[in-house]
């Protein structure tokens, strides 16, 4: 499975089952808050009996809240409100993208944060990462208060849906079954993805983003891009979609790890920039700064003319890639491609973007499970 449908827009049809239903409503009071068993009915195209029923299901479960009466000025009865109780339960979400330590969250259902745990790696790779891992996800399973719906881990690398981490290099990890290991100690629904994926997924289901297709960069030890086209998270055949990091944007640039000269990881990575900074001195920053940005863009222009994006979003550094950075990679992918595919192209920097691979690994939790994305 290449493609993973991520948001439920239509009711079902006689051959689709209860799930697609129950699935349905949930999304609806997920995105637009409080609302009537009426207004449910209208948005979803169900009948009221069948929103009545779902809904009483949901209700039993604890997952809906009743909010009381609706205060307007319509005719007859005032309409009962109901709302999604996002203290339902807790998601346990890791993620273990940066390059300097591990970050562990109890959150919401709406992906707030109710305890976060920072635990510097100083290194750490192989077995002791994976321990370290584990440690912080049983003292976060310890300290949740309410049902627990699941576990989500955002980790760099190459990961396959059995868990299976194929490469993670900044760990020194290489065909580690991951999976296996969570499930080995936690008896909850486990869900691991690579972490550009959990990023872009968190900015799908918490964000308000025009259109129905998306692009994240993250940038930090290396780069990494998670792509939604028409809400289906794209991951391709290897599961490597978006490994963008060595694509090659100057043949004679500097020599990379992976054996090619002048890949765009060496060019935007946080610690190449860092380093091209303190060489380069105060007077020359934002021209250091434009030069990642525009070899950022000589990266995307293709891949912006094959799927007509309109949303870019960058997450990393703010210090680095605002301004000067952001505008030539921009500036960049206008330049090299017609105005009809980048006329409408926004390039904007993430809020928050330390916290997006920690509520993504909520939504691979909340998607999975409930169906809410």
């Amino acid at each position: 499975m290449t493609m993973a449908q991520l948001r439920v827009t239509s009711k079902a049809l006689p051959e689709h089952n209860r799930q697609h239903n129950r699935s349905l409503l949930l999304q609806l009071l997920f995105h637009n808050g409080v609302m009537s068993r009426a207004d449910l009915a209208r948005e979803s195209g169900l009948t009221r009996v069948t929103v009545s029923t779902v809904i009483a299901d949901l209700t039993a479960e604890g997952l809906i809240l009743e909010h009381g009466q609706r205060a307007d000025a319509r005719v007859g009865k005032p309409a009962q409100l109901i709302g999604l109780n996002a203290d339902a339960f807790h998601v346990i979400a890791l993620d273990l993208s940066a390059d300097d330590l591990f970050v562990g969250a109890i959150t919401t259902l709406r992906g707030d944060i109710v305890h976060r745990i920072d635990v510097p790696l100083g290194g750490t790779t192989g077995e002791e990462a994976v321990s370290t891992a584990l440690a912080i996800t049983r003292d976060l399973v310890r300290r949740s208060t309410v049902r627990v719906l699941g576990i989500g881990v955002a980790t760099p690398g190459i990961i396959g849906h059995d868990g299976v981490v194929r490469e993670a290099p900044n760990l020194g990890w290489t065909d580690l079954d991951l999976g296996s290991r969570f499930r080995a100690e936690f008896d909850l629904p486990l869900h691991i993805a690579n972490d550009a994926n959990a990023a872009t997924l968190a900015i799908h289901t918490f964000d308000r983003i025009p259109g129905r297709s998306l692009m994240v960069i993250a940038i930090e030890h290396g780069v990494g891009a998670g792509i939604i086209l028409g809400d289906v998270l794209v991951e391709g055949d290897q599961f490597s979609a978006g490994e963008i990091g060595h694509v090659v944007v100057d043949e004679d640039g500097e020599r990379c790890a992976c054996g090619r000269n002048g890949c765009l990881e060496l060019a935007i990575a946080v610690p190449h920039l860092h380093r091209r900074l303190r060489d380069a001195g105060e007077t020359h920053r934002e021209e250091v700064l434009a030069g990642a940005g525009h070899a950022l863009g000589i990266a995307l222009a293709p891949v912006v003319a094959t799927l007509n994006l309109n949303t870019i979003v960058l997450a990393g550094p703010a210090e680095l890639i605002e301004g000067p950075f952001l505008d030539a990679a921009r500036q960049t992918v206008r330049r090299r491609t017609l105005g009809a595919v980048s006329d409408a192209l926004s390039m904007s920097v993430a809020p928050r973007s330390d916290e997006l691979a920690l509520r993504g690994a909520t939504v691979l939790v909340l998607s999975a499970e409930l169906r809410i994305s």
